[in-house]
């Protein structure tokens, strides 16, 4: 019987105990809502707001990053911009994708970075297009309504210009992320990481 796949230094796994899977969930939200504060001050045409939830789904494994997309959407919601709620699926994606992705390859080499990135800059837009136009005619408030601006302009129409203008915005943003978390990673003691178990 294969064993069964870890999350990333076995932090997800049974033996870590409640608080401690409370704190990281928690430092990852609290990554996220500053990261958007901040994105959204300076209008900056990326996110910054999926730090944490890769972080999260990198130590804690795939579904507890997820929620710690989702709950940090919802917390930023309340507390600044509602528009930032429904917008939590799409970080939940990302939860997901990075935490499988971890579990499949670790997250201390450049490759799983960048595949991370390049996946999700379709994936977010596939899924965050939709919400952007359908609830919100495309402007969300965000620096990526600036390459809106430009696409529309060029009368592509709204859908496909929300959707293009969202495609570079995540590649940069998703991998400025991947990378950042992957540094995090390394910093790790080498004491702490379990041997990786192939999916």
């Amino acid at each position: 019987m294969a064993a069964k796949p870890q999350p990333y230094f076995g932090l997800g796994g049974d033996s870590l105990n409640k608080p401690v899977k409370l704190a990281i969930i928690s430092t990852g939200i609290a990554i996220n809502i500053i990261g958007s504060i901040v994105a959204s001050a300076v209008k900056l045409p990326i996110f910054l707001d999926s730090i944490g939830t890769m972080l999260a789904a990198v130590l804690l494994g795939p579904w507890l990053g997820a929620l710690t997309g989702l709950v940090g959407n919802i917390i930023q919601g309340v507390l600044t911009d509602p528009a930032n709620i429904p917008f939590g699926i799409v970080n939940a994606v990302i939860g997901l994708v990075v935490g499988y992705l971890s579990l499949k390859r670790g997250f201390e080499d450049y490759l799983t970075p960048l595949l991370a990135g390049l996946i999700l800059a379709i994936l977010c837009p596939v899924v965050g297009t939709p919400i952007a136009v359908y609830l919100f005619g495309g402007v969300t408030g965000g620096g990526v309504d600036i390459l809106y601006a430009i696409f529309l302009k060029k009368e592509m129409g709204i859908f496909t210009s929300a959707f293009l203008a969202r495609i570079p915005a995540n590649l940069v943003d998703k991998l400025l992320s991947a990378y950042m978390v992957m540094l995090v990673i390394r910093k790790f003691p080498p004491a702490m990481k379990m041997k990786r178990v192939s999916v």
